[in-house]
């Protein structure tokens, strides 16, 4: 938990400007810039231009606005996936077959596959819960960052914000934007790694170096367009001015929010915070 929580802070500049671009936002101008292959482009701001206007804006503190809120969810996702592994590792809580006792006419000799399959649809059910018990801290520490943007108040504690997101939307506030990030997001990357694993591991130790090392990269990639429109969703038409015009219209659901995105071009908005070259007949906000 310690460490998952050293690994939060120093990576909450990151998120917090990632967040912004997501939204839209666009602060600065665009800057006569070269890009990898030394041509002269018109670009966005960085990362670091980015941040450097936070800190002008709000001092060095305002880089980690938020942070409570993802700290609360982190150490509890924490939490959750150390007990998924361990029931994993455990193998699912299922007593492993006799050895003394030999096999039976027709038994399977693939049952340690058949067992390895069942860990593996506990543990996808498993984080699945794990992600319904941390949803609420990521919605108020969305609702933190995006406050930015018109200098906001609403959500200037966690337990404020609790208040706040419980009296207006109810218990359903606290899982906007839920939709792509459960029944896609989730899907996919578990979907991703079952197909690859099962044929060449045994354990669920080897399962994890695998499926973190390779896998995972490639489901960072197929999902973020997933977690693009879950983010946004979850600020959306919730009162701040980066949730409504002209950053973005009211959606009437998450496809209707895939859909603009789509239409515009902008399904990987924020996925790359360096060498942010200026798209042609993409629609940005600038101050």
């Amino acid at each position: 938990v310690l460490l998952g929580s050293g690994l939060t802070v120093l990576s909450q500049p990151l998120m917090y400007v990632k967040v912004l671009v997501q939204v839209g936002y666009e602060p600065l101008p665009p800057t006569l810039g070269r890009n990898v292959f030394g041509r002269q482009v018109y670009q966005l701001p960085g990362l670091f231009a980015y941040a450097k206007h936070i800190v002008k804006v709000d001092g060095r503190a305002g880089l980690f606005k938020g942070l409570t809120p993802r700290l609360c969810s982190s150490a509890i996702g924490t939490v959750v996936h150390g007990k998924v592994l361990q029931r994993g590792l455990s193998g699912g809580g299922s007593s492993p077959p006799d050895a003394s006792f030999p096999l039976q006419p027709g038994a399977s000799k693939k049952e340690p596959v058949s067992s390895l399959e069942q860990v593996l649809k506990e543990v996808r059910r498993r984080r699945v819960l794990g992600s319904a018990r941390v949803r609420e801290g990521l919605v108020i520490t969305l609702r933190c960052m995006v406050q930015f943007i018109g200098r906001e108040t609403k959500y200037s504690g966690t337990l404020s914000a609790f208040t706040t997101i419980y009296r207006e939307e109810g218990v359903l506030g606290f899982f906007a934007g839920a939709g792509p990030h459960f029944e896609v997001a989730a899907r996919l990357r578990g979907g991703l790694k079952a197909p690859f694993l099962l044929p060449q591991v045994s354990t669920m130790a080897e399962m994890k170096s695998y499926s973190q090392a390779v896998t995972g990269f490639f489901a960072s990639m197929l999902t973020y367009p997933f977690v693009l429109v879950s983010n946004l969703m979850a600020v959306n038409n919730c009162g701040l001015a980066g949730g409504l015009l002209p950053y973005a219209p009211t959606y009437s659901s998450w496809l209707d929010c895939w859909s603009q995105l789509h239409r515009e071009g902008n399904m990987s908005r924020g996925n790359s915070l360096f060498f942010r070259k200026v798209p042609t007949g993409k629609r940005y906000v600038w101050e």
